[in-house]
């Protein structure tokens, strides 16, 4: 088959290192892709939201499957378009991915099917969600309805604090994603990030992970798109699977389904783990990034014939994934100031050589060649994946910490110093 899969990031790289193992994948074309994609695939120069672009693309190219990554253009509606030219495609419509791109409409579904999350209130004006954080306890959880690449949510430790963000957030801090605003209730637990396959009908459980979303170590700084993850999760046990698909995974997709808007794709949960069990936090509806990376490593099934199952709505006659036993750890390397401003176009070495060694794949994200030299450049804010596995987790994050300290020479990048650090 050809294929054409939409998407520039680590998780793009990932996915793409995986699907060309596949029999079933004769050509993988990327856009717009990066440098690392390049090397193991054909890449075109089109945007992941240039919808027209897109559209275009594969009404002069000969594609038998599309596979759509970031959620900015499933917000946008691709599948849907491509749909409706008669494409075969792996990914949510835009109803359905509603799920991520408005936290109202997934509290609200919360609601309606009884899937245990936060309490929480929906404001669309800065005094009634002031007035709101008065019944509720520090730390304050505020959120952005809409998306915001990962950064839209805050949590403030006094009211003062949690008043001055409310202020941000409806003066446009984050555009117009935060032109309503969800506050939740503080949950206590561990965080963890669980994927399922979904075909509208019927969901399939991956395996779960743990990311790390603020910028230093100790979970201190602002929030990011995540700076590195690991997997296995030890504090996510087989129970807590078989609760989060009872009580979470299973009720979402029958409510969406009897609501009109049956979701096919992959559905991710951020959960926590309380003492009352795991309650959803948000939901995404792609692959999380870092997260994917960890789980592309453990995947021993062909990825292509999952996602295949999912799009045609045969999911209930597919084997069940097999996993890897190694762990794996992704540790993401950054641009100096991110997730602020940066500087891009400084040099990186040493991925090549980072890559020679067992156990150990680089994923890229934010990279380019340069046009005259060649050489690899940081063009973004997450720009490198270093993914180890080893034995134990232990061994994968001293080999992935080694390969950052020994193989990579990249003086404008840095990385948090703790990721695995719960199980560890």
């Amino acid at each position: 088959m050809n294929v054409l899969l939409i998407g520039s990031g680590g998780r793009e790289h990932a996915l793409a290192w995986k699907l060309v193992q596949s029999p079933l994948v004769k050509d993988l074309t990327v856009a717009p892709g990066n440098a690392g994609i390049a090397e193991i695939a054909n890449i075109v120069d089109i945007k992941a939201d240039d919808i027209v672009g897109i559209l275009a693309l594969v009404q002069r190219g000969d594609y038998d499957f599309v596979i759509v990554g970031p959620e900015q253009p499933l917000a946008m509606g691709l599948v849907d378009a491509l749909q409706s030219n008669g494409v075969r495609v792996f990914g949510p419509s835009k109803a359905a991915a509603q799920l991520e791109s408005s936290k109202a409409f997934t509290k609200a579904l919360c609601d309606r099917y009884d899937i245990p999350t936060a309490r929480y209130g929906v404001f669309g004006h800065v005094d009634e969600a002031k007035a709101y954080l008065t019944k509720m306890d520090a730390p304050y959880v505020l959120k952005a309805d809409g998306l915001a690449a990962g950064k839209g949510v805050v949590i403030p430790e006094t009211l003062t604090e949690a008043e001055a963000e409310l202020e941000a957030f409806f003066s446009g801090k984050f555009g117009n994603a935060s032109q309503t605003v969800v506050i939740e209730e503080f949950l206590r637990g561990q965080e963890v990030s669980v994927f399922a396959l979904c075909d509208g009908k019927t969901a399939i459980p991956l395996i779960g992970a743990q990311d790390h979303k603020r910028a230093h170590d100790g979970d201190t700084g602002p929030n990011t798109g995540g700076m590195g993850a690991y997997s296995p999760a030890p504090a996510f046990t087989d129970a807590m699977l078989e609760q989060t698909m009872e009580r979470i995974i299973a009720p979402t997709l029958h409510g969406m389904a009897k609501d009109g808007h049956p979701f096919t794709g992959v559905l991710f949960a951020g959960l926590m783990l309380t003492d009352e069990g795991p309650k959803l936090i948000e939901y995404n509806v792609r692959f999380g990034d870092p997260e994917c990376q960890v789980v592309m490593r453990r995947l021993q099934s062909d990825l292509m014939e999952l996602l295949l199952a999912a799009a045609d709505g045969t999911l209930d006659q597919a084997d069940p994934p097999s996993w890897f036993t190694d762990p794996v750890v992704n540790v993401v390397l950054a641009a100096k100031g991110y997730p602020g401003s940066y500087e891009k176009g400084s040099v990186i070495e040493g991925v090549k050589t980072a890559n020679a060694r067992d156990g150990v794949v680089v994923f890229h994200a934010g990279t380019r060649r340069g046009r005259n030299c060649g050489k690899l450049k940081a063009n973004g804010g997450r720009v490198l994946n270093i993914t180890a596995s080893g034995t134990t987790l232990r061994d994968a994050v001293d080999l992935a910490y080694a390969v950052i300290d020994q193989d990579i020479d990249w003086p404008d990048g840095f990385c948090r110093r703790d990721i695995a650090y719960r199980a560890l």
